[in-house]
């Protein structure tokens, strides 16, 4: 990756927890816990997910920065969903943590050096190195990804919601 478009993934990254909540500013909290399906998320589940999933990023990261060669952690978020309740979970407590675990990592990584985005850690579901790079471009792309999972709930919900 370039040093532009790795600043631009940093730019999308940083921007992140506010398009979450420019997408959430329009959807009523009454829509939050609609389950598309048995197996599919609810939007306050995403938001749990991302709150989860955001602080096992910042963490990567650092250890990307500092301990490259090491294991990462992997987990399976669809048990961590069931396992921790997320729909008993404060799903704005769950947003804070979204919110201060990217601005604090996006701020940080705007401070690192080039050569530290060459680093590699091992990571269990990847057979090559898990690059930092990799994780940018993973990252960057997350809650963007999630955002078009919340909108189409969102639609289904309306849908529903107009019938009843």
């Amino acid at each position: 990756m370039s040093p532009e478009e790795r600043a631009a993934k940093i730019e999308l990254y940083n921007k992140g927890f506010k398009l979450l909540k420019e997408t959430l500013h329009d959807i009523p909290r009454k829509a939050w816990k609609y389950k598309p399906a048995p197996n599919e998320w609810s939007i306050h589940e995403i938001i749990l997910h991302l709150a989860d999933s955001e602080t096992n990023a910042a963490m990567r990261a650092r250890l990307l920065a500092v301990e490259p060669g090491k294991t990462l952690m992997a987990y399976d978020q669809e048990k961590w969903a069931a396992g921790l309740n997320y729909h008993d979970q404060d799903v704005d407590d769950a947003l804070k943590l979204v919110k201060f675990a990217r601005r604090t990592t996006a701020n940080w990584l705007k401070t690192l050096p080039e050569e530290v985005f060459k680093n590699s850690v091992v990571h269990p579901e990847y057979e090559t190195p898990f690059t930092f790079d990799k994780w940018l471009a993973i990252y960057s792309g997350h809650i963007p990804s999630h955002i078009e999972q919340i909108k189409n709930n969102f639609e289904l919900w309306q849908d529903i919601d107009k019938k009843a």
